[in-house]
């Protein structure tokens, strides 16, 4: 990610997406990841929202116009991230945002669920 997270930008992803509860942001490697109830479901950057997605909504999110999370690594190559833009619908319309984060939230809820559970730290 570049360097375009923006504390303004976070205060209307809370107030556009208000219908979800309340919403963590923390600024990470220059954008900024959103959380709700522990799960990051979506990501900031350069003004973008980017929502979470896999094989169950991304189809969806493509039909609607989306376009996928990339950026250049250093070695010449774009990489991709399960990310996709929230349509242009969306951003002017907070009922329509809440419902494709709707979706993104179930995916990281289920990403989360599959991934083996932490083994305790042991003390020495």
């Amino acid at each position: 990610m570049s360097v375009a997270y923006d504390a303004a930008f976070g205060d209307w992803v809370r107030e556009h997406f208000v219908a979800l509860g309340p919403l963590q942001i923390k600024p990470m490697f220059g954008g900024a990841s959103v959380y709700a109830d522990g799960l990051i479901f979506a990501l900031l950057d350069d003004g973008v929202v980017w929502m979470k997605a896999d094989d169950t909504n991304a189809p969806a999110l493509i039909a609607a116009g989306a376009r996928q999370f990339s950026f250049p690594t250093k070695d010449g190559q774009t990489m991709t991230m399960a990310y996709w833009s929230l349509p242009d619908s969306a951003v002017d319309d907070p009922d329509e945002a809440v419902a494709w984060a709707r979706r993104s939230m179930e995916v990281a809820a289920r990403k989360a669920a599959a991934k083996p559970p932490r083994k305790p730290k042991v003390k020495p």
